[in-house]
């Protein structure tokens, strides 16, 4: 039961990774049958990411009230309603409006699995279940492709997703007696505790000691990761002069080394803990920095862009795992959710600031930005640690 619990939560964090690509892969199309803006794909991530924050800072409240299985499902068939209707909608508003119940689902499913595997499960387990979020991002737009080249539209893409959506409800609805049983299990006792503790208002999460420096840090990297993916291959075409579609080959490698990563992470994870894992990827990443500065040819950033890429694939799961070793199963749900809402923050923030720097100065501050952001992560996550060891003392 243990094993088909742990399948289902891999299965899970696919499903998770599907739709998070559909909207860029499909927008070329989308944008000209509304009639609207290319920029206006801004718009709806913008809607998606603010139900995420919402549905995220909320979790820690629902997953207490209901469990974290009934939250899965719940979420997943929110998603799934939300696919559906983008697969029937014919305007932009459209659009928008189901872009809420996406983001609302997409936020409280993605806190409430992370919790509860930190909770549960060794530190592999965490690298290799984010590694499938990975491969369901990447499947994403296979999906879209096959049906705009079937001869299909772009609405059968989400509507195909749609279906696998319903599916996975359906796995997790038979599943709810396997997390119960879970919880009831000796290894399940800090579950428990969790679920029986009141939830913490933001102001109470604020008080803890560290709580806002673990927010900086998952900011700075979320920061990190997004705006390396959204403007590598502009940097690669404006500064080394790349052909696009060759830069935007190559920037596809800064995700295949995240998910690559991810998936070698979780095997050094069974040596190195979770501290060791988040300073050597951010060691990575300063190496990959490097070499995007150094003045020697489009080659070598090439190799800091995937440098960047692998060092960013343990820092993400890495803190998720540790939250509960450095703030209590008891609060451990509250802070995962106030994470993903600053995580999902910086996604949406920093890229756009960057977007500003390289059109108002120049686009070879890039790495620049990238070395700022991550020495502030660098100094937000030894102050964890440091009231982490406090707190112990």
């Amino acid at each position: 039961m243990f094993q088909l619990l742990l399948a289902i939560i891999y299965l899970a964090f696919i499903s998770l990774g599907l739709p998070d690509s559909l909207l860029g892969s499909a927008w070329p199309v989308m944008y000209q049958e509304f009639s609207v803006p290319v920029s206006y794909a801004g718009v709806i991530s913008m809607i998606i990411a603010a139900g995420t924050i919402v549905s995220s800072l909320q979790c820690d409240r629902l997953t207490k009230k209901l469990g974290t299985g009934k939250v899965t499902a719940l979420s997943v068939l929110m998603t799934a309603a939300a696919l559906f209707g983008f697969s029937v909608s014919h305007s932009f508003i459209a659009l928008c409006i189901w872009a809420v119940p996406y983001g609302l689902g997409a936020g409280c499913v993605d806190a409430s699995l992370n919790n509860y595997v930190a909770l549960h499960y060794a530190s592999r387990h965490m690298s290799w279940l984010h590694c499938m979020w990975g491969v369901g991002a990447s499947l994403g737009p296979y999906v879209m492709g096959y049906a705009l080249s079937g001869g299909k539209s772009w609405n059968m893409g989400y509507r195909y997703i749609g279906i696998l959506q319903i599916l996975l409800t359906a796995v997790l609805l038979l599943s709810l007696p396997l997390w119960k049983k879970k919880n009831a299990d000796a290894e399940g006792a800090e579950g428990e505790e969790t679920a029986q503790s009141r939830p913490l208002s933001l102001a109470q999460i604020f008080q803890i000691p560290g709580a806002k420096e673990v927010m900086v840090t998952f900011f700075c990297y979320c920061a990190v990761e997004a705006t390396a993916g959204l403007w590598a291959s502009s940097y690669l075409v404006l500064h080394w002069g790349m052909g696009s579609e060759t830069a935007a080959n190559f920037a596809s490698m800064f995700y295949i080394g995240i998910t690559a990563g991810r998936a070698f992470s979780g095997f050094l994870t069974m040596k190195l803990k979770d501290e060791q894992m988040i300073r050597l990827g951010q060691a990575v990443i300063l190496g990959g920095v490097i070499l995007l500065l150094l003045p020697v040819g489009k080659e070598t950033a090439l190799l800091g862009l995937i440098a960047v890429g692998v060092g960013c694939a343990p820092i993400y799961p890495s803190i998720i795992h540790s939250t509960p070793e450095h703030f209590g199963a008891d609060k451990s749900q509250a802070m995962i959710g106030v994470q993903m809402a600053a995580a999902y923050v910086g996604t949406c923030l920093m890229p756009p600031v960057f977007g500003l720097i390289a059109n108002h100065i120049s686009i070879v501050l890039f790495p620049v930005y990238l070395l700022v952001i991550l020495a502030l992560m660098v100094l937000m996550h030894e102050r964890v640690l440091k009231r982490a060891r406090k707190m112990a003392d």
